[in-house]
């Protein structure tokens, strides 16, 4: 067997609905096994996906173990030579396996590599390619140099901002959301930490790989789309107490000989923390939670297909005020109707050429999702709060 895919869901049924229709798509030309470990969700999320995926494998934990001891649990009944640990708020393109397939032949040193990501409106994803932490990179990212300088070789080394982002490279550390791993990785690293609870085993595993004596790869030739939001929600205090407490676990692990180089960080990590605290309850007031809201619609996709999804439509305030088989002049169909969203319909359009269309338009559009076979419509447009979705029941 090629590829074991490991997903780890908590209470995002709906968004992990539409990631595993993507991936069974993927999946058509390689030999694949899809695996779904559950971490005691609390959203019907066992009742709404067993029956709809008969051929998946589900594991179903009794609490909240964490990321990386839920994904470990799974590795011994993963038979395939690469295994990939995949988020469960993630739509990939049909030809994704196959291009990291390919990659990982031409490239023999390759451990892991991970793919270009942008969220639900079409933004990239800066932390799809990270440097180590170091006390200047921190440093640099927490006063916003790193911002204001997005290209820097020194001043956005955090997000290796110097590496075109659609082009191979080599990085130091992947993002958990997307690490495609030969077996050889797995069995010279046993996996992840399982003291990082979530954040950070990431990194852990991404410099134990470099430890091993093999590279870790970013494919900026191939994009996903990883929402985010439903997994990190960066305004809130669980996010930065859990986000800085793994950054401090990684450097007490990897840095206890280094005495000055681990004072640095605990200073920038203390730093970094309390500002993003005070970040945090500054905007606290102009962050509220998002409701399923009214828009107005342009549907991309046939008649036939619009009327077999009515029931879903009709549970929401939205409507649909156009309907077009083809995204040409999508724009302007759009500005024309005065639309506040499209629905994306993979009936008529392949989940490739649906990120690719994302990414060209306007970010004051809200992008829907539909897939064949899917019980709901989802979407999100700010990667840092839960996004939306509609759905039958």
């Amino acid at each position: 067997m090629q590829l074991s895919i490991i997903i780890v869901n908590y209470n995002v049924k709906y968004f992990l609905e539409h990631c595993l229709l993507s991936v069974i798509k993927a999946c058509k030309q390689v030999d694949a096994e899809i695996l779904v470990v559950d971490n005691n969700s609390t959203d019907g999320s066992k009742a709404y996906l067993e029956k709809k995926f008969k051929n998946i494998r589900f594991f179903w934990n009794k609490e909240n173990v964490g990321f990386g001891k839920a994904n470990n649990f799974v590795l011994p009944f993963a038979k395939g030579e690469h295994i990939l640990f995949l988020n469960p708020d993630t739509i990939v393109p049909e030809d994704c396996f196959t291009n990291c397939f390919s990659f990982f032949e031409t490239h023999t040193d390759c451990g892991a590599l991970g793919v270009r990501m942008i969220d639900g409106a079409g933004n990239f994803l800066k932390e799809s390619k990270r440097s180590l932490p170091t006390p200047a990179a921190g440093f640099f990212k927490m006063i916003g140099l790193a911002e204001m300088f997005p290209s820097s070789k020194l001043f956005a080394q955090y997000y290796a901002g110097h590496l075109p982002e659609k082009e191979n490279n080599k990085v130091d550390v992947l993002a958990g959301a997307f690490m495609m791993l030969s077996k050889k990785t797995i069995r010279l690293t046993n996996g992840f930490d399982e003291g990082f609870f979530m954040y950070g085993e990431d990194i852990d595993l991404s410099y134990r790989i470099q430890k091993a004596g093999l590279k870790n790869y970013y494919v900026g030739k191939t994009t996903i789309i990883h929402f985010k939001g439903e997994s990190t929600q960066k305004k809130s205090s669980n996010y930065v107490e859990h986000f800085y407490g793994a950054i401090k676990r990684f450097v007490d692990k990897h840095y206890s000989n280094k005495i000055i180089k681990k004072g640095l960080m605990n200073v920038v990590i203390g730093s970094g923390k309390l500002f993003a605290k005070l970040k945090n309850y500054l905007t606290k007031q102009l962050i509220s939670e998002k409701t399923n809201p009214s828009l107005s619609c342009v549907y991309i996709g046939s008649k036939t297909q619009l009327e077999n999804i009515n029931d879903i439509i009709n549970n929401s305030k939205n409507k649909i005020i156009e309907i077009t088989n083809s995204i040409e002049n999508l724009s302007s169909i759009i500005e024309k109707n005065n639309a506040d969203a499209i629905i994306f319909s993979e009936e008529s359009l392949t989940n490739k050429i649906i990120i690719e269309t994302v990414e060209q338009l306007p970010k004051k559009y809200l992008a829907l999702f539909y897939q064949e076979g899917a019980s709901s419509i989802i979407g999100s447009n700010d990667k840092n709060q839960k996004g939306i979705f509609i759905a039958n029941y």
